[in-house]
């Protein structure tokens, strides 16, 4: 983890594999934060964190996500899950 300004930034894991692949998906779209912040009802930053992998979405903001994206809760997780880097067996985290 590197910190940043007040936050820590993760490397990996699935806050970060979540972040790459909502902003791999807005930037497809044309989207830019502000207006996918004020189409799914959250503060511009808020997108923010979650693309730099600060925070986790809740389950009811990630499908609103989804949706606003146009792209069903599966498809978003099977990118959340090509991006996920993985620990190898042994290793925990924490």
């Amino acid at each position: 983890m590197q910190r940043k300004g007040g936050h820590v930034q993760p490397g990996a894991g699935p806050e970060k594999a979540f972040g790459q692949a909502l902003r791999k998906l807005r930037l497809a779209t044309g989207m830019s934060q502000e207006t996918l912040a004020l189409e799914c009802d959250v503060d511009r930053t808020y997108i923010s964190l979650l693309e730099r992998g600060i925070k986790s979405p809740t389950l009811r903001t990630m499908i609103r996500l989804c949706d606003i994206l146009n792209i069903s809760f599966t498809e978003m997780a099977r990118n959340v899950d090509s991006l996920l880097v993985r620990q190898p067996a042994g290793k925990k985290t924490g």
